[in-house]
This record gives structure tokens, C-alpha cells and sequence, in this order.
């Protein structure tokens, strides 16, 4: 039988290994961590400028924009708190009226027109079997212009005397018209173009999502005798609806800030008839040098669309549930 010292000096050879180990070990994990913290340390430096470049052109803006609101401002003399008079102006020029009237007529033009159109162009391009890339291309060409070179080259299509339209009308013997020297079909016109230029890439949109409905769902409808209207109602509608809603809501908030158009191929005549809000804001600031009361109308705008988007947002979320 070996002495109680014995065994303890046969069993310290065993034990040794573990308290070297722990060293070790601990050297690992803080390699692990010190890994971990410079990971991190270069994702938020990353996150932080992003959230400057952020804070001083979005956001320090934003803030700017709402207390100059509620001040006198034209930048010459010192800034002076003047609280609801920008807003009591507003709504005492005539002008704010007939351009809220204005850019709602616009809006709803719009959408008859360019939130339809793009998506029947989608349907008849994923229709096609040939020269779909073609097809493509050429719809989403006019987004690739700037509106300003857009907005003129139309203005000579609308010209009344050598413009492209009335030349082609008089070439078969029609009479050509006013379409921009007439407050009945300025605003229309206006629609057209806009309608042209930013078609392309919600066609594109369009295109996607209906590259992702299962090809079955077709099949089993033109198995059922299905036309081509029912397929679009009981296959393309509800399987796009997500995506019609969405876009829905960002036409809307995209036409109600409509500007170039008007600015560039009507300066907003004739008689007031495509005078918008973005464009009587534009006058206020850089034309009568109110800034504040610039500031005011921009505060409407941004209070409507944002009362519009929370209210379209709970609609369409209850219409989801029920």
C-alpha cells in the first residue's frame, strides 16, 4: 500500500495541466473579445457618420424648416418670432386655395393615369414572348432624362406653332390646339408628361412582382375557361395587391410635390390653372423673399402627407386583417 505522500506526489502531475491551462484559456477569450470590441467599434464609427451625414442635411433641416414656420424671415434683417402670422398669410392669399385645389386635380390625373398605365405596360410586356429586353429598355428610357430636359423637350411638343403635335394634326388635316395656353387642357398636359417621364421604373416594379406569381395559378385559370380579365382579377390583382398599395401611397405622396412640370412648361398659368403648392412655395421663398412664410406651406404639406400616410397605412392594415 504506497504512503498518503506518495500518492499525493503520483496524483500532482495530473493536476498541473488544468492549472496551466487556465492561462491559456483566458488569453483566448480576451483575443475573442478584443476581436469582437474592434468589430464593433468599426461598425458604429460606420453607423455614426451615417448618422451625421444624416442629422445635418435630413434631419437639422427638417427642424429648421419648422421654426422658421413660426418666424419672419427674409435673411437680411435678424429673424423675428412672429408664431402663427406666417400661417394666418397663407391662408389670406387666394393663391394658397387655388394651389392646393390645383395640385389635387393633378393627383388625381395622375393616378387615373400614371398609376394604371405602368401597370398594364408591365402586363403586356410579361405577356410578350420576343424582345422583352427591347421593350424594357424603351420604357424605362424617359427615366433616364432629366426632368428639366424632359419637361422642355414636351414643352415644344406642346408648342402651338411649329410644336410636334399640331404639326403632325395639321400633316392629316386636324386642327392643332392650345394644350399649354389653355387652362382647360394645361393641367392634362401636365399629367402626360409626368405620366412619361416616371413610368419606367414602376413598370419595372410592376414586372417584378408579377414574375413572382406561380406560374400554376395561370395555368389552373385558363383550365377553368378563364379570359384574360378574369386572370388579371382573380390571380394578378390579389397576388400584386401589396405591391399596388405601396406604390398607391408613394404616387400619391410623389404628385403632391409635383413642380418641375409646372415650373418649367407653364410657370403656372394659364390664369393660375397648374399653380402648385411646391410652386407657390417656390414663389414665397425666392420670389416675394418670404422665407418664413415658404417654411409655413412646406410645414402644411409635410403635416398633410404625414396625417394621409399614417391614416392610408391603418386603412389598408385593417382591410389586411378582416
Amino acid at each position: 500500500m504506497s504512503s498518503p505522500r506518495s500518492s499525493s506526489l503520483l496524483a500532482w502531475p495530473a493536476a498541473k495541466p488544468s492549472r496551466a491551462g487556465r492561462p491559456a484559456a483566458t488569453r483566448v477569450n480576451r483575443t475573442k473579445i478584443r476581436r469582437k470590441l474592434k468589430e464593433n467599434v468599426s461598425a458604429y464609427g460606420l453607423l455614426c457618420a451615417a448618422l451625421v451625414v444624416f442629422a445635418l442635411f435630413s434631419w437639422y433641416p427638417i427642424v429648421r424648416g419648422v421654426l422658421l414656420s413660426f418666424q419672419q424671415v427674409d435673411f437680411v434683417n435678424a429673424p423675428t418670432w412672429v408664431g402663427f402670422g406666417n400661417f394666418t398669410k397663407l391662408f389670406e392669399d387666394p393663391l394658397f386655395g387655388v394651389a392646393w385645389r390645383n395640385t389635387l386635380l393633378f393627383t388625381g390625373l395622375a393616378l387615373v393615369f400614371g398609376f394604371a398605365v405602368p401597370f398594364f405596360t408591365a402586363v403586356l410586356l410579361n405577356e410578350l414572348r420576343h424582345a422583352k429586353a427591347f421593350f424594357r429598355l424603351a420604357v424605362y428610357l424617359p427615366v433616364m432624362l432629366p426632368p428639366v430636359v424632359t419637361a422642355l423637350m414636351w414643352k415644344w411638343f406642346y408648342d402651338p406653332g411649329p410644336g410636334l403635335f399640331n404639326s403632325a394634326l395639321g400633316a392629316v388635316g386636324l386642327p392643332g390646339g392650345q394644350w399649354l395656353d389653355s387652362s382647360g387642357t394645361a393641367m392634362l398636359s401636365l399629367v402626360f408628361v409626368s405620366t412619361w417621364a416616371n413610368m419606367g421604373s414602376t413598370t419595372l416594379i410592376y414586372l417584378a412582382a408579377l414574375g413572382t406569381i406561380p406560374g400554376e395559378l395561370y395555368e389552373a385559370a385558363e383550365l377553368d375557361g378563364a379570359g384574360l380579365w378574369k386572370r388579371l382579377r382573380h390571380v394578378t390583382f390579389p397576388q400584386t395587391r401589396f405591391v399596388l398599395l405601396v406604390l398607391l401611397l408613394l404616387q400619391i405622396v410623389a404628385t403632391m410635390q409635383v413642380f418641375t412640370e409646372p415650373y418649367v412648361m407653364t410657370g403656372g398659368g394659364p390664369d393660375d390653372s397648374t399653380v402648385t403648392v411646391l410652386l407657390l412655395l417656390y414663389r414665397y421663398a425666392f420670389v416675394y423673399n418670404d422665407f418664413g412664410s415658404a417654411s409655413a406651406m412646406s410645414l402644411l404639406l409635410f403635416v398633410a402627407l404625414g396625417v394621409f400616410s399614417a391614416w392610408y397605412v391603418r386603412l389598408t392594415r385593417k382591410a389586411d386583417q378582416s
